[in-house]
């Protein structure tokens, strides 16, 4: 993706937004970019928890839009992995808080001004304000869907207010996949989700319970090894790029061929 700025969202709660956003983000900063992620979702601050960051907060998101603070006192850099800054939300206000325009104005200065190379955005789950802001600023969109119906139909509705503003870099990640209930027939395939939304993935991720327990410590899936880290992982990396074939999560014929259909292999 060429978006320094990117909108982690979804239609449905529940999906793994924030679990995507922290991981991709740590994983980008693993890779060597400057990142900062930023917790839009006021009123239920979560980003810093799976972080591990929550202790450390003292200011955010809407002191900096108030100017209560400066940029540098909001941000948090995270010790066990270079150029990684969160900018958490508030827990004691809510979504109105937030000017669309001031957000972008803030957004704008990390890039120019204190030299990021990439932005992610947690976006609250639905269509109302607070998402209409965390997009505002943005020039492409990470859409996380997990297989299943109310997922990518949320999903698609999503991706139509995206393009609506002008956000045409759009990404699914495709989150919580169970190969063996696709290849049972009772979970949504990747071929049936490209159907039906008609964007292609960046990243699959396996469900793994690795991410329970990455969650529940406060520390990134990509920070230790997982096969939902290394999914995240590799999702960063074709972020930034590179050509990084999908692993085999199952010996499932019917899912590599489907993955070679989509990008043009044998």
């Amino acid at each position: 993706m060429n978006a320094k700025v990117i909108v982690v969202t979804s239609g449905k709660g529940g999906v793994g937004k924030t679990t995507t956003t922290a991981n991709i983000g740590a994983a980008l900063a693993k890779l060597g970019e400057k990142v900062a992620v930023i917790d839009v979702d006021v009123g239920l601050r979560n980003l810093d928890v799976v972080m591990g960051l929550e202790s450390r907060v003292v200011f955010d998101l809407v002191d900096v839009l108030e100017g209560k603070c400066r940029m540098a006192q909001a941000l948090i850099r995270d010790k066990r992995v270079e150029n990684l800054y969160l900018l958490p939300a508030s827990q004691t206000r809510d979504k109105d808080a937030l000017d669309p325009e001031v957000f972008k104005g803030v957004v704008r200065d990390l890039i120019a001004n204190e030299g990021f190379d990439r932005i992610l955005i947690d976006s609250p789950a639905g269509i109302e304000s607070g998402f209409r802001t965390a997009a505002a600023p943005a020039e492409g969109a990470l859409v996380v869907v997990n297989p299943e119906v109310s997922s990518v139909r949320d999903a698609d509705r999503i991706i139509g207010l995206l393009e609506a503003q002008q956000i045409n870099e759009i990404k699914l990640v495709i989150n919580r996949l169970r190969p063996k209930m696709v290849a049972s027939g009772n979970m949504l395939s990747e071929a049936d989700i490209l159907d039906i939304l008609g964007v292609k993935p960046i990243g699959i991720v396996p469900e793994d319970e690795g991410i329970i327990v990455s969650t529940n410590v406060g520390e990134p899936a990509v920070l230790g090894k997982t096969r939902a880290g290394q999914a995240f992982l590799d999702t960063a990396r074709r972020l930034k790029g590179e050509d990084v074939p999908y692993p085999k999560f199952d010996e499932d014929g019917g899912f590599m061929a489907t993955l070679r259909r989509w990008f043009g292999g044998a």
